[in-house]
């Protein structure tokens, strides 16, 4: 989890900010639980593109990817990897 200390302060700073970085488990569903709505996710999915300096396109606006702290730096990790030309 190369960003997970990152993506916990963004989400702490912007959703939740009566909880510690220590009390946010990797695997916690933000989105089961109503932390991040679809406003949210709009809002997190911004913050990713200008942080990561990504594109989220459609086929990565799959809520999986947003779901947890790992689900976001895992999506991070991938579409961070330069794709190869053949």
């Amino acid at each position: 989890m190369k960003h997970e200390n990152l993506i916990k302060s963004f989400l702490i700073r912007e959703f939740m900010p009566d909880v510690e970085a220590s009390e946010l488990a990797a695997d916690y569903d933000l989105l089961a639980n109503g932390v991040v709505d679809s406003l949210g996710l709009l809002k997190l999915i911004a913050w990713i593109e200008t942080e990561f300096d990504l594109t989220v396109d459609d086929a990565g606006l799959d809520p999986d990817n947003f779901r947890t702290v790992a689900a976001i730096d895992a999506f991070v990790a991938r579409a961070s990897v330069p794709v190869k030309a053949s």
